[in-house]
């Protein structure tokens, strides 16, 4: 078998969906897809901040669908949308959310049930759509979705519930690729450490947010283009013979 080694292997006039596309990590990286030669599904919620990012994009053919990802029944109108652009090849699956609270005693059931649904069960039914779709053009596929590094470490004070969530999320794509794997559809995970996006920033002060960076080796947050070459790489045929893995990005801080 011939491996191209183009990092946008397999990418080139195919569409890729990215979830989570008008946030601090996804607007990057469906940028990197676009120049890498994809055509880009930009999927998140409707506003300004979409048609921002799919204003961004370079090349053309991309297009914007709104969707909250937690209306599971919705999910399957994503991947239609993907294959009318394009055959589709690929979903990275950025779409989270954080309720940051300063310790655990302030973390409501509200809370839990937010970030566990938006968090783990979307991504859980996603996951199984996308192979659904893959499945149906007997097309083989690759499925990247972000954890952060906080599946590893539990999260620090009220950020407990979201790295329960993210850990979910690692677990779940250890099993998915192994149920997936028949099927030609590859899925792994990519584990961002600290980020420079208004996420990172939620309900953090200076002190705390210097605190944190001094825990990291390269002694800085990672700039939101730092997590584009790990998505494009999982995401294309140069990781063909990778699946259920974890690729950490953290400058250093998580070392497994």
């Amino acid at each position: 078998m011939a491996i191209s080694w183009d990092s946008r292997s397999g990418l080139v006039g195919n569409c890729v969906v990215v979830t989570g596309a008008a946030g601090g990590i996804g607007a990057p990286i469906a940028r990197g897809f676009a120049e890498a030669g994809a055509k880009v599904l930009l999927v998140d919620r409707p506003g300004p901040a979409l048609d921002e990012a799919h204003a961004s994009l370079s090349g053309d053919g991309h297009k914007t669908f709104a969707a909250d990802v937690s209306k599971i029944a919705e999910h399957h109108l994503i991947f239609e949308a993907a294959e009318s652009i394009a055959p589709f090849i690929a979903m990275v699956h950025c779409a989270a959310v954080l309720r940051r609270r300063a310790t655990v005693d302030e973390v409501t059931e509200e809370d839990w049930d937010l970030q566990i649904d938006v968090n783990l069960k979307s991504t859980f039914f996603l996951n199984r759509t996308a192979r659904d779709a893959f499945r149906s053009k007997s097309r083989k596929g690759s499925i990247v979705n972000f954890s952060s590094q906080g599946w590893w470490s539990g999260g620090f004070g009220g950020s407990v519930v979201y790295a329960a969530s993210k850990g979910g999320v690692v677990s779940m794509t250890k099993g998915l690729a192994r149920s997936f794997a028949k099927d030609g559809v590859r899925v792994n995970s990519l584990s961002p450490g600290g980020v420079d996006t208004p996420m990172m920033w939620s309900d953090t002060s200076q002190e705390a947010m210097a605190k944190f960076v001094e825990m990291i080796p390269m002694g800085r947050l990672a700039d939101p283009n730092e997590m584009v070459g790990g998505a494009i790489f999982l995401a294309s045929e140069a990781s063909s013979y990778m699946t259920g893995t974890v690729l950490n990005i953290s400058g250093g801080q998580l070392m497994y």
